[in-house]
Order: structure tokens, then C-alpha cells, then sequence
């Protein structure tokens, strides 16, 4: 593997669109959530719907009943 030294040297030889190019995928790779968030966030939403569930909140339906009712949608 490469030394940070050598990825430096490196792209910074690269011409100035590629290094552009490179910079805005690094910039872009770092607004992307971890695995560890997304798996945080997935958790926070299924106790939120877990607990509407269990205030009455929110109507259940069956996987047939909905099944139905996107037919009746995309008809």
C-alpha cells in the first residue's frame, strides 16, 4: 500500500482537472454516512414506528390489503 507521502506526490502531479475531479470526490465521500450511522438512523426509525404502532397512531394493513390498494394506483 501507499504511503500518504506517495499518494500526495502523486496526485499532486496530477493536472488541475483531474486534482479538481479527485478533490470533489473526496468532498463528496465524506457527506456519505457511515454504515454505522445508516445502521444508528434504520434503528431510531423502526422504535418510532414501533411505538406509533403501539400508540394507535398509525393503521396497520396486511401485505394483501396493500398489495391491493397499488394496483388501485397504478391503474
Amino acid at each position: 500500500m501507499n504511503t500518504p507521502s506517495t499518494i500526495e506526490q502523486t496526485v499532486l502531479h496530477l493536472s488541475k482537472p483531474a486534482r479538481a475531479h479527485l478533490v470533489s470526490l473526496l468532498l463528496d465521500s465524506l457527506d456519505e454516512p457511515s454504515e454505522t450511522d445508516v445502521q444508528q438512523l434504520w434503528l431510531l426509525e423502526s422504535q418510532r414506528r414501533a411505538a406509533e404502532i403501539d400508540a394507535g397512531v398509525v393503521d396497520l394493513v396486511s401485505g394483501n390489503d396493500l398489495e391491493r390498494q397499488v394496483k388501485l394506483i397504478r391503474r
